[in-house]
């Protein structure tokens, strides 16, 4: 039994002298040998070096698809980012979400990670080599977030924390560190984007970490989550004060809310890493890439902790809005009623004598014009808006004045009527027949019968618009009085109709209004178009004068 094992050992120990051997295509590309490169390497190096070098174990089993010569695929756990699919990549770039483009390239295979080689040239491969991004947010939800992998940082930058709480994380990684040189290293594989995308749930941190073999490592950090006590306490100090929810919904972390009684931040010793390296470090340099890399998450997102802690976002910003609606409500109520000012009923009730109001200013003597405005391409017409300000200015000084407004009981077609009357000038110009057409138009009529009412308005305003409209039958008496007044005027008979009296020739016309007015209209002969003309008159013969002598009738 003892001999199967230790032959099984050997031919296991002799298969992987060779796996990671480079393609000669590969080894002419980057100018490494082809000779085997694994960790034992990286610690022979290091004591070259004179850097104490990383413990070298037993060869542990290796699964099938580490040693196939055509792997079959990944079967992720339920928090992997993606299946991986191996691929014979030696070094390249990526960026976030695209592969291939804008980070430093991987440790070529076959030669000691770059951090173990400062100097030495990496050369890129072409992009069909480069390894695609193992995230799949896809999977994400208010417990699991992945994050895009970090690009290459530029190289003289400061530290890998900008804030105090990304700071706290990197000295608790520092602080129960065993090595310094493989943190070193690790902050040169963060530094040179060799860490992946990054899975973050309660309590856990995942990510894959391309180191000198061609498979990344899959590297994992713990985490303690808080329980419900510490959750409670938490939140009843973040509700205390309004500026603390300020404070996290802009990403910010006050130092008060981390020194409540809750250790948020893991302490040295806290952070318990492992990756599947051969290398025993606590932490090996992948695992302390991804701690430097996680610092750099919590600067942009302090959520992020919350999270490792075991709260969601939106889990956490709800509980908070609770509590702080509920602490508002407690102080409402234990907050004593102010004492309402108040007067005695018999003084209330008591005879008083009111001093009078003031006089009212006296009123304008006449609307004023309002300001001048000025044309703008694509702007409202200049013009219309001045006719609109003059005509409220006009309404409210007749308001004020008489206490009445002379529009508010016009119809619409009235008040069309109106206002296109309003507008100075006879003749139909371009911005007369667009008013009239925009009015008639939003009052069912033509502009005609719109150019129509408005002579109609100008003769006589609004009683003149109903004789022009309205016909009704007079009483007896001045409207019978008036053919022998005409007759009498040496004009010819005119015939009746209702409260019209026509001339025989159907040129002229008189209109008797209702508040015994008479308006004269003229038409065409023979087209009964009539139009108002003159002034509206008390006597017909005097409503006529305007149209001409009666000869010339």
């Amino acid at each position: 039994m003892s001999t199967d094992r230790e032959s099984r050992e050997r031919e296991l120990r002799d298969l992987l002298a060779g796996a990671f051997q480079l393609p000669p295509d590969v080894a002419a590309i980057t100018g490494h040998p082809t000779h085997p490169a694994d960790d034992t390497a990286e610690a022979t190096h290091d004591r070259d070096h004179g850097r104490p070098a990383d413990p070298v174990h037993p060869v542990h089993p290796v699964p099938e698809w580490e040693t196939s010569a055509s792997p079959e695929p990944f079967t992720p756990g339920p928090l992997d980012p993606v299946p991986f699919t191996p691929k014979s990549f030696t070094s390249g770039s990526f960026t976030p979400g695209s592969p291939g483009a804008g980070a430093a390239p991987y440790p070529p295979t076959g030669a000691l990670d770059p951090a173990d080689t400062p100097g030495e040239p990496v050369t890129p491969l072409p992009a069909e080599r480069l390894p695609r991004s193992m995230a799949l947010p896809g999977r994400d939800g208010e417990l699991r977030r992945t994050f895009p992998a970090f690009p290459a940082r530029v190289r003289g930058a400061g530290g890998f924390a900008e804030t105090w709480w990304g700071n706290a994380w990197v000295t608790a990684l520092e602080e129960g560190a065993l090595d310094a040189a493989r943190l070193a290293r690790g902050r040169t594989y963060a530094g040179q984007g060799y860490v992946d995308a990054i899975t973050v749930t309660p309590g856990l941190v995942l990510a894959y970490v391309h180191g000198s073999r061609p498979r990344p490592y899959r590297v994992q950090v713990r985490v303690r989550t808080l329980s419900d006590d510490d959750w409670d306490r938490f939140l009843d100090a973040a509700a205390e004060r309004p500026g603390h929810i300020a404070a996290l919904l802009d990403k910010e972390m006050p130092k008060s809310l981390a020194d409540c009684g809750v250790a948020l931040l893991p302490g040295p010793g806290e952070l318990e890493p492992h990756c599947s390296c051969p290398d025993f470090g606590h932490p090996c340099k992948h695992a302390a890439a991804l701690c430097y890399q996680m610092a750099r998450l919590l600067d942009q997102d302090p959520f992020v902790l919350f999270l490792l802690r075991g709260r969601g976002e939106r889990e956490l910003l709800d509980a908070l809005s609770r509590r702080s609606a509920a602490r508002a409500a407690r102080a409402a109520q234990e907050r004593e009623p102010a004492p309402l000012p108040g007067v005695r009923a018999r003084d209330a009730l008591a005879r008083r004598v009111l001093p009078p109001l003031p006089a009212p200013l006296p009123p304008p003597a006449h609307p004023e014009q309002p300001p001048t405005y000025p044309a703008a391409p694509g702007g409202p017409d200049p013009f219309a808006l001045d006719q609109l300000a003059t005509d409220a200015a006009a309404r409210a000084h007749a308001l004020l004045t008489s206490g009445r407004d002379p529009v508010a009981e016009l119809t619409l077609w009235q008040d069309a009527v109106r206002i296109a009357a309003a507008r100075p000038g006879s003749g139909l110009t371009a911005g007369t027949r667009a008013l009239y057409s925009s009015l008639a138009s939003a009052t069912g009529r033509t502009p005609a019968e719109l150019a129509r009412a408005v002579a109609a308005w100008r003769q006589g305003g609004f009683d003149a618009l109903g004789v022009l409209e309205e016909p009704w039958d007079p009483p007896a008496g001045r409207f019978d009085r008036a053919r022998p007044l005409l007759m009498a005027a040496d004009f010819p008979a005119f015939r009746p109709w209702r409260n019209h009296l026509t001339h025989p020739r159907g040129h002229a016309q008189l209109r008797l209004g209702r508040n015994g007015l008479w308006y004269a209209y003229e038409s065409e002969p023979g087209h009964d178009d009539w139009w108002p003309r003159g002034t509206p008159d008390l006597d017909p013969v005097g409503a006529l004068t305007g149209l001409g002598a009666p000869g010339e009738f």
